[in-house]
Protein backbone atom coordinates (compact mmCIF):
# COMPACT_ATOMS: atom_id res chain seq x y z
CA UNK A 1 0.00 0.00 0.00
CA UNK A 2 1.71 3.04 -1.03
CA UNK A 3 1.79 6.45 0.99
CA UNK A 4 0.11 9.73 -0.91
CA UNK A 5 1.88 11.66 -3.23
CA UNK A 6 4.74 14.31 -1.77
CA UNK A 7 2.88 16.87 -3.41
CA UNK A 8 -0.35 16.18 -1.71
CA UNK A 9 0.89 16.53 1.66
CA UNK A 10 4.84 18.05 1.95
CA UNK A 11 4.96 20.74 -0.54
CA UNK A 12 3.92 23.73 1.90
CA UNK A 13 0.54 24.25 0.23
CA UNK A 14 -2.50 26.02 1.46
CA UNK A 15 -3.75 22.09 2.36
CA UNK A 16 -0.69 21.30 3.79
CA UNK A 17 -0.88 24.47 6.36
CA UNK A 18 -4.76 23.70 7.13
CA UNK A 19 -3.95 19.79 7.89
CA UNK A 20 -1.19 20.64 10.30
CA UNK A 21 -3.18 23.32 11.83
CA UNK A 22 -6.04 20.69 12.31
CA UNK A 23 -4.08 18.06 13.84
CA UNK A 24 -2.68 21.00 16.32
CA UNK A 25 -5.88 22.21 16.90
CA UNK A 26 -7.47 18.35 17.41
CA UNK A 27 -4.44 18.09 20.25
CA UNK A 28 -4.84 21.06 22.01
CA UNK A 29 -8.63 19.93 22.59
CA UNK A 30 -7.85 16.31 23.35
CA UNK A 31 -9.29 14.99 20.59
CA UNK A 32 -6.00 13.20 19.71
CA UNK A 33 -3.36 12.07 21.90
CA UNK A 34 -2.03 8.81 20.36
CA UNK A 35 0.63 9.95 18.33
CA UNK A 36 0.33 7.47 15.36
CA UNK A 37 -3.14 8.86 14.98
CA UNK A 38 -2.20 12.89 14.67
CA UNK A 39 0.76 11.37 12.08
CA UNK A 40 -2.39 9.52 10.07
CA UNK A 41 -4.72 13.09 9.94
CA UNK A 42 -0.94 14.85 8.82
CA UNK A 43 -0.89 12.88 6.24
CA UNK A 44 -4.34 12.11 4.96
CA UNK A 45 -5.09 15.11 2.63
CA UNK A 46 -9.09 15.30 4.16
CA UNK A 47 -9.71 17.98 1.39
CA UNK A 48 -10.00 15.38 -1.25
CA UNK A 49 -12.89 13.85 0.24
CA UNK A 50 -14.59 16.93 0.31
CA UNK A 51 -15.25 17.91 -3.37
CA UNK A 52 -17.24 20.87 -3.92
CA UNK A 53 -16.41 22.63 -0.58
CA UNK A 54 -13.73 25.26 0.47
CA UNK A 55 -10.13 23.64 1.62
CA UNK A 56 -10.70 25.76 4.79
CA UNK A 57 -14.08 23.63 5.39
CA UNK A 58 -12.68 20.45 5.25
CA UNK A 59 -10.37 20.91 7.45
CA UNK A 60 -12.25 22.87 10.06
CA UNK A 61 -12.59 21.56 13.53
CA UNK A 62 -16.45 22.42 13.23
CA UNK A 63 -17.36 22.25 9.43
CA UNK A 64 -20.97 21.66 10.49
CA UNK A 65 -21.99 23.08 13.43
CA UNK A 66 -21.26 21.34 17.06
CA UNK A 67 -20.09 17.59 16.98
CA UNK A 68 -21.86 17.40 20.05
CA UNK A 69 -25.60 17.89 18.04
CA UNK A 70 -27.19 14.34 17.71
CA UNK A 71 -28.69 12.91 14.83
CA UNK A 72 -26.85 15.50 12.22
CA UNK A 73 -28.01 15.58 8.52
CA UNK A 74 -27.28 12.36 6.62
CA UNK A 75 -24.37 12.75 4.05
CA UNK A 76 -22.10 15.12 5.65
CA UNK A 77 -18.59 14.67 5.83
CA UNK A 78 -18.08 13.70 9.57
CA UNK A 79 -15.95 16.35 11.92
CA UNK A 80 -12.68 15.87 12.25
CA UNK A 81 -12.92 15.14 16.42
CA UNK A 82 -15.68 12.68 15.25
CA UNK A 83 -13.46 10.55 13.39
CA UNK A 84 -10.65 11.15 15.99
CA UNK A 85 -12.91 9.99 18.63
CA UNK A 86 -13.18 6.67 16.53
CA UNK A 87 -9.56 5.64 15.90
CA UNK A 88 -8.45 7.15 19.31
CA UNK A 89 -10.57 4.58 21.11
CA UNK A 90 -9.95 1.59 17.98
CA UNK A 91 -5.73 1.29 19.28
CA UNK A 92 -4.84 0.08 15.84
CA UNK A 93 -1.81 -0.96 14.89
CA UNK A 94 0.07 -1.94 11.81
CA UNK A 95 -0.54 -5.05 10.23
CA UNK A 96 -3.95 -5.24 11.90
CA UNK A 97 -7.06 -6.25 9.61
CA UNK A 98 -9.79 -4.12 9.42
CA UNK A 99 -13.52 -3.98 8.19
CA UNK A 100 -15.44 -0.55 8.27
CA UNK A 101 -19.03 -0.19 8.06
CA UNK A 102 -19.06 2.96 5.99
CA UNK A 103 -16.33 4.64 3.33
CA UNK A 104 -14.92 7.97 3.27
CA UNK A 105 -12.25 9.42 4.50
CA UNK A 106 -11.63 7.58 7.90
CA UNK A 107 -11.07 4.62 5.06
CA UNK A 108 -7.81 6.47 3.76
CA UNK A 109 -7.11 6.66 7.90
CA UNK A 110 -7.49 3.42 8.49
CA UNK A 111 -5.12 2.13 5.83
CA UNK A 112 -2.24 4.82 6.76
CA UNK A 113 -2.88 3.55 10.46
CA UNK A 114 -2.72 -0.15 9.57
CA UNK A 115 -0.27 0.48 7.11
CA UNK A 116 1.17 -1.83 4.24
CA UNK A 117 1.17 -4.89 6.22
CA UNK A 118 -2.31 -4.35 7.36
CA UNK A 119 -5.62 -4.69 4.98
CA UNK A 120 -8.48 -2.03 4.93
CA UNK A 121 -12.30 -3.86 3.69
CA UNK A 122 -15.22 -1.16 3.25
CA UNK A 123 -18.61 -1.62 2.96
CA UNK A 124 -21.40 0.40 2.31
CA UNK A 125 -25.00 -0.01 0.34
CA UNK A 126 -24.88 3.09 -1.69
CA UNK A 127 -22.91 2.72 -4.59
CA UNK A 128 -22.44 6.41 -5.51
CA UNK A 129 -20.47 6.52 -1.77
CA UNK A 130 -18.63 3.17 -2.78
CA UNK A 131 -17.28 5.29 -6.07
CA UNK A 132 -16.53 8.49 -5.12
CA UNK A 133 -14.80 6.67 -2.21
CA UNK A 134 -12.59 4.63 -4.84
CA UNK A 135 -11.68 7.20 -7.02
CA UNK A 136 -10.73 9.59 -3.76
CA UNK A 137 -8.43 6.81 -2.27
CA UNK A 138 -6.86 6.60 -5.60
CA UNK A 139 -6.29 10.00 -5.85
CA UNK A 140 -5.14 9.82 -1.96
CA UNK A 141 -2.24 7.79 -3.04
CA UNK A 142 -3.78 4.29 -1.77
CA UNK A 143 -3.85 1.09 -3.71
CA UNK A 144 -4.32 -1.90 -1.59
CA UNK A 145 -7.88 -0.59 0.29
CA UNK A 146 -10.90 -2.77 -0.94
CA UNK A 147 -14.24 -1.40 -1.03
CA UNK A 148 -17.50 -2.99 -1.89
CA UNK A 149 -20.93 -2.03 -2.45
CA UNK A 150 -23.03 -4.51 0.46
CA UNK A 151 -25.40 -3.84 3.28
CA UNK A 152 -23.51 -3.60 6.51
CA UNK A 153 -25.15 -5.70 7.93
CA UNK A 154 -23.36 -8.90 6.43
CA UNK A 155 -20.18 -7.43 6.81
CA UNK A 156 -17.37 -8.95 4.56
CA UNK A 157 -17.52 -12.95 5.24
CA UNK A 158 -14.98 -13.15 2.31
CA UNK A 159 -12.18 -10.97 4.26
CA UNK A 160 -12.89 -12.19 7.46
CA UNK A 161 -11.48 -12.23 10.17
CA UNK A 162 -10.59 -8.92 11.31
CA UNK A 163 -9.21 -7.50 14.44
CA UNK A 164 -11.43 -4.65 14.30
CA UNK A 165 -15.05 -3.66 12.89
CA UNK A 166 -15.04 -0.15 12.85
CA UNK A 167 -18.33 1.44 12.25
CA UNK A 168 -18.75 5.21 11.31
CA UNK A 169 -22.03 6.19 11.37
CA UNK A 170 -24.66 5.81 14.57
CA UNK A 171 -25.51 2.42 14.65
CA UNK A 172 -28.52 1.53 16.49
CA UNK A 173 -27.91 -2.47 16.53
CA UNK A 174 -25.21 -5.14 16.44
CA UNK A 175 -25.55 -7.29 13.27
CA UNK A 176 -24.10 -11.34 14.16
CA UNK A 177 -22.15 -11.04 11.01
CA UNK A 178 -19.77 -8.16 12.64
CA UNK A 179 -19.09 -10.26 15.61
CA UNK A 180 -18.64 -13.50 14.12
CA UNK A 181 -16.42 -11.46 11.81
CA UNK A 182 -13.93 -10.97 14.82
CA UNK A 183 -10.81 -12.34 15.33
CA UNK A 184 -11.33 -14.39 19.12
CA UNK A 185 -9.30 -11.13 20.36
CA UNK A 186 -10.90 -8.51 18.27
CA UNK A 187 -12.93 -5.61 19.04
CA UNK A 188 -15.84 -3.99 17.57
CA UNK A 189 -15.90 0.05 17.63
CA UNK A 190 -19.41 1.34 17.18
CA UNK A 191 -21.30 4.65 17.46
CA UNK A 192 -24.42 3.10 19.16
CA UNK A 193 -27.21 4.51 19.27
CA UNK A 194 -28.81 4.34 23.44
CA UNK A 195 -32.09 5.69 23.26
CA UNK A 196 -31.42 8.52 21.20
CA UNK A 197 -27.87 9.69 22.23
CA UNK A 198 -25.19 7.89 19.79
CA UNK A 199 -22.75 6.75 22.48
CA UNK A 200 -19.09 5.30 20.63
CA UNK A 201 -18.15 1.80 22.18
CA UNK A 202 -15.64 0.05 22.00
CA UNK A 203 -17.21 -3.75 22.16
CA UNK A 204 -14.98 -6.91 23.48
CA UNK A 205 -16.22 -10.61 23.64
CA UNK A 206 -17.27 -11.51 27.19
CA UNK A 207 -18.52 -15.06 28.65
CA UNK A 208 -21.25 -15.20 25.63
CA UNK A 209 -22.00 -11.42 25.48
CA UNK A 210 -19.74 -8.32 24.38
CA UNK A 211 -18.81 -5.45 27.19
CA UNK A 212 -17.75 -1.98 26.10
CA UNK A 213 -14.43 -1.08 27.16
CA UNK A 214 -14.90 2.72 26.58
CA UNK A 215 -17.99 4.90 25.82
CA UNK A 216 -18.35 8.32 25.04
CA UNK A 217 -21.17 9.92 24.33
CA UNK A 218 -21.14 11.96 20.62
CA UNK A 219 -23.36 12.67 17.21
CA UNK A 220 -22.97 10.41 14.39
CA UNK A 221 -24.14 10.68 10.92
CA UNK A 222 -26.79 7.97 11.11
CA UNK A 223 -26.64 4.49 9.64
CA UNK A 224 -28.05 3.27 5.91
CA UNK A 225 -29.28 -0.26 5.17
CA UNK A 226 -30.83 -2.62 6.68
CA UNK A 227 -29.59 -1.17 10.20
CA UNK A 228 -31.21 2.07 9.99
CA UNK A 229 -31.98 3.30 13.34
CA UNK A 230 -36.44 3.82 13.74
CA UNK A 231 -37.45 7.05 15.12
CA UNK A 232 -40.61 8.77 15.52
CA UNK A 233 -41.25 12.35 15.55
CA UNK A 234 -43.75 14.30 17.61
CA UNK A 235 -44.17 17.99 16.42
CA UNK A 236 -45.52 20.21 19.06
CA UNK A 237 -46.77 24.08 18.92
CA UNK A 238 -47.28 24.88 15.51
CA UNK A 239 -43.35 23.40 14.63
CA UNK A 240 -41.91 25.02 17.32
CA UNK A 241 -40.57 22.06 18.91
CA UNK A 242 -40.05 18.59 17.92
CA UNK A 243 -39.74 15.12 20.39
CA UNK A 244 -37.90 12.61 19.18
CA UNK A 245 -38.20 8.97 20.27
CA UNK A 246 -35.65 6.19 19.47
CA UNK A 247 -37.68 2.91 18.87
CA UNK A 248 -40.86 4.24 20.67
CA UNK A 249 -43.21 6.67 21.06
CA UNK A 250 -46.30 8.02 23.36
CA UNK A 251 -49.38 6.33 22.36
CA UNK A 252 -51.46 9.81 22.11
CA UNK A 253 -49.16 12.48 21.41
CA UNK A 254 -52.50 14.81 21.09
CA UNK A 255 -52.19 15.51 25.10
CA UNK A 256 -48.32 16.97 24.23
CA UNK A 257 -49.51 19.57 22.07
CA UNK A 258 -52.04 20.84 24.20
CA UNK A 259 -49.34 20.48 27.23
CA UNK A 260 -47.37 23.58 25.73
CA UNK A 261 -50.69 25.76 26.06
CA UNK A 262 -50.10 25.37 29.63
CA UNK A 263 -48.40 27.74 32.20
CA UNK A 264 -44.36 26.17 32.66
CA UNK A 265 -43.88 24.69 35.86
CA UNK A 266 -39.75 25.19 36.89
CA UNK A 267 -37.70 23.07 39.35
CA UNK A 268 -34.27 23.87 39.71
CA UNK A 269 -31.87 21.13 41.11
CA UNK A 270 -29.17 23.00 42.62
CA UNK A 271 -26.68 21.30 40.77
CA UNK A 272 -23.74 23.44 39.12
CA UNK A 273 -21.75 23.41 36.34
CA UNK A 274 -19.11 25.68 34.76
CA UNK A 275 -19.60 27.55 31.21
CA UNK A 276 -18.26 24.54 28.27
CA UNK A 277 -17.89 21.76 30.79
CA UNK A 278 -19.07 19.20 29.45
CA UNK A 279 -21.88 16.95 30.96
CA UNK A 280 -22.71 14.08 28.27
CA UNK A 281 -22.78 11.28 31.41
CA UNK A 282 -25.65 12.94 32.40
CA UNK A 283 -27.41 13.02 29.48
CA UNK A 284 -26.63 9.22 29.24
CA UNK A 285 -27.94 9.38 32.86
CA UNK A 286 -31.17 10.43 32.37
CA UNK A 287 -31.52 8.21 29.14
CA UNK A 288 -30.85 5.33 31.61
CA UNK A 289 -33.92 6.39 34.39
CA UNK A 290 -36.68 8.22 32.92
CA UNK A 291 -39.55 6.72 31.80
CA UNK A 292 -40.84 8.29 28.21
CA UNK A 293 -37.39 9.54 27.50
CA UNK A 294 -37.16 11.62 24.11
CA UNK A 295 -35.16 14.39 22.75
CA UNK A 296 -36.46 17.69 22.11
CA UNK A 297 -35.59 19.67 19.92
CA UNK A 298 -36.84 23.61 19.30
CA UNK A 299 -36.80 25.67 15.90
CA UNK A 300 -36.60 29.39 17.13
CA UNK A 301 -38.24 30.65 13.54
CA UNK A 302 -41.57 28.84 14.29
CA UNK A 303 -42.87 29.74 17.63
CA UNK A 304 -43.18 31.95 21.01
CA UNK A 305 -39.78 31.24 22.32
CA UNK A 306 -41.25 30.21 25.98
CA UNK A 307 -39.91 26.78 25.12
CA UNK A 308 -36.26 26.83 26.68
CA UNK A 309 -34.11 23.76 27.25
CA UNK A 310 -30.68 23.23 27.91
CA UNK A 311 -29.69 22.96 24.27
CA UNK A 312 -31.76 23.38 21.35
CA UNK A 313 -30.58 20.84 19.26
CA UNK A 314 -31.31 17.54 21.07
CA UNK A 315 -32.14 18.29 25.06
CA UNK A 316 -33.01 15.50 26.91
CA UNK A 317 -36.93 15.30 27.60
CA UNK A 318 -39.59 12.89 29.55
CA UNK A 319 -42.72 12.83 27.60
CA UNK A 320 -45.67 11.38 29.94
CA UNK A 321 -49.99 11.28 30.07
CA UNK A 322 -49.38 14.24 32.20
CA UNK A 323 -47.59 16.38 29.89
CA UNK A 324 -43.42 16.39 29.45
CA UNK A 325 -40.70 18.04 31.10
CA UNK A 326 -36.94 19.21 29.34
CA UNK A 327 -33.93 19.75 31.20
CA UNK A 328 -32.91 23.38 31.47
CA UNK A 329 -29.92 25.87 32.40
CA UNK A 330 -30.11 29.00 33.99
CA UNK A 331 -26.71 30.92 34.23
CA UNK A 332 -25.00 32.60 37.25
CA UNK A 333 -21.99 34.01 35.80
CA UNK A 334 -19.26 32.18 35.19
CA UNK A 335 -21.73 28.63 35.95
CA UNK A 336 -25.20 27.63 35.14
CA UNK A 337 -27.61 25.53 37.40
CA UNK A 338 -29.44 22.39 35.86
CA UNK A 339 -33.00 22.21 36.19
CA UNK A 340 -36.35 21.17 34.23
CA UNK A 341 -38.90 22.86 32.99
CA UNK A 342 -42.54 21.15 32.77
CA UNK A 343 -45.83 21.58 30.38
CA UNK A 344 -48.98 20.23 31.04
CA UNK A 345 -51.13 18.93 34.16
CA UNK A 346 -48.61 17.70 35.69
CA UNK A 347 -46.35 19.96 34.88
CA UNK A 348 -44.77 20.51 38.86
CA UNK A 349 -44.45 16.58 39.18
CA UNK A 350 -42.50 16.09 36.36
CA UNK A 351 -39.97 18.82 36.52
CA UNK A 352 -39.42 17.96 39.94
CA UNK A 353 -38.73 14.09 38.91
CA UNK A 354 -36.19 15.23 36.33
CA UNK A 355 -34.79 17.70 38.54
CA UNK A 356 -34.66 15.27 41.24
CA UNK A 357 -32.43 12.72 39.18
CA UNK A 358 -30.21 15.49 37.94
CA UNK A 359 -29.53 15.91 41.67
CA UNK A 360 -29.04 11.58 41.98
CA UNK A 361 -26.44 11.93 39.07
CA UNK A 362 -24.48 14.81 40.72
CA UNK A 363 -24.53 13.05 44.70
CA UNK A 364 -23.65 9.38 42.95
CA UNK A 365 -22.49 9.49 39.55
CA UNK A 366 -20.61 12.71 38.75
CA UNK A 367 -17.04 12.18 37.42
CA UNK A 368 -17.27 8.81 37.91
CA UNK A 369 -16.52 5.75 35.52
CA UNK A 370 -20.17 5.88 34.20
CA UNK A 371 -22.16 3.05 33.45
CA UNK A 372 -21.34 -0.74 32.42
CA UNK A 373 -22.84 -1.34 28.62
CA UNK A 374 -23.11 -4.78 28.01
CA UNK A 375 -24.69 -6.75 24.46
CA UNK A 376 -26.60 -9.85 24.62
CA UNK A 377 -28.02 -12.04 21.99
CA UNK A 378 -31.91 -11.35 21.68
CA UNK A 379 -32.61 -14.68 23.07
CA UNK A 380 -31.10 -13.34 26.40
CA UNK A 381 -33.78 -13.89 28.81
CA UNK A 382 -34.11 -11.03 32.02
CA UNK A 383 -34.78 -12.38 35.48
CA UNK A 384 -33.61 -14.70 38.33
CA UNK A 385 -31.96 -18.32 37.68
CA UNK A 386 -29.79 -19.97 35.07
CA UNK A 387 -32.17 -18.39 32.21
CA UNK A 388 -31.94 -14.91 33.71
CA UNK A 389 -28.47 -13.43 31.85
CA UNK A 390 -29.18 -10.08 31.17
CA UNK A 391 -28.09 -7.37 33.99
CA UNK A 392 -30.65 -5.18 35.87
CA UNK A 393 -30.60 -1.24 34.42
CA UNK A 394 -32.03 0.16 31.12
CA UNK A 395 -32.50 -2.96 28.55
CA UNK A 396 -32.76 -1.76 25.17
CA UNK A 397 -34.39 -4.09 23.05
CA UNK A 398 -33.35 -4.44 19.05
CA UNK A 399 -33.30 -6.99 16.04
CA UNK A 400 -30.26 -8.04 16.90
CA UNK A 401 -29.35 -7.91 20.75
CA UNK A 402 -30.56 -6.37 24.28
CA UNK A 403 -28.53 -3.55 25.06
CA UNK A 404 -28.07 -3.15 28.99
CA UNK A 405 -26.70 -0.31 30.73
CA UNK A 406 -26.29 -0.40 34.34
CA UNK A 407 -24.94 2.29 36.85
CA UNK A 408 -23.33 1.67 39.57
CA UNK A 409 -25.18 0.87 42.65
CA UNK A 410 -24.47 3.67 45.12
CA UNK A 411 -24.95 3.52 48.66
CA UNK A 412 -26.57 6.54 50.89
CA UNK A 413 -29.75 8.15 51.78
CA UNK A 414 -32.65 8.86 49.81
CA UNK A 415 -31.55 6.17 47.03
CA UNK A 416 -34.75 5.21 46.22
CA UNK A 417 -35.54 0.96 44.69
CA UNK A 418 -36.81 2.71 41.48
CA UNK A 419 -32.94 4.28 41.23
CA UNK A 420 -31.17 0.81 42.32
CA UNK A 421 -32.76 -0.31 39.20
CA UNK A 422 -34.38 -3.21 40.90
CA UNK A 423 -36.22 -4.69 37.78
CA UNK A 424 -34.90 -4.68 34.33
CA UNK A 425 -36.91 -2.46 32.22
CA UNK A 426 -37.44 -2.47 28.20
CA UNK A 427 -37.13 0.54 26.19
Amino acid sequence: MSRPRPTDVDDGSAAARLRAAMVDGLRERGDIRDPRVAAAFGRVPRHLFAPGRPVEAAYALDPDGPAHAHGAPAGRVSAAQLDALLLEQAGLERGMRCLEVGAGHTTALLAELVGPEGEVVAVDPDPEVIDLTARRIAAAGYRRVTLHRADAEHGAPEHAPFDRVIVTSGACDIPPAWIDQLTDDGAIVVPLRIRGLTCALVLEREDGHLVARSAKVWGFVPMRGAETCEEHLVTLGGREVVLRFDGERPADPGPLAAALAAPRAEAWSGVRIGCGKPFELLELWLASVLDGFCLLSVDPGHGSGRVDPAHRVACPAMAAAGGLAHLALRSTGEVAEFGAHGYGPDAARLAEELAEQVRVWDRYHRGGLGPRITIHPAGDAAGPGEAGRLPDGRVIARRHVRVAVRWPSPTGPGFTPRQRYGTPRAG
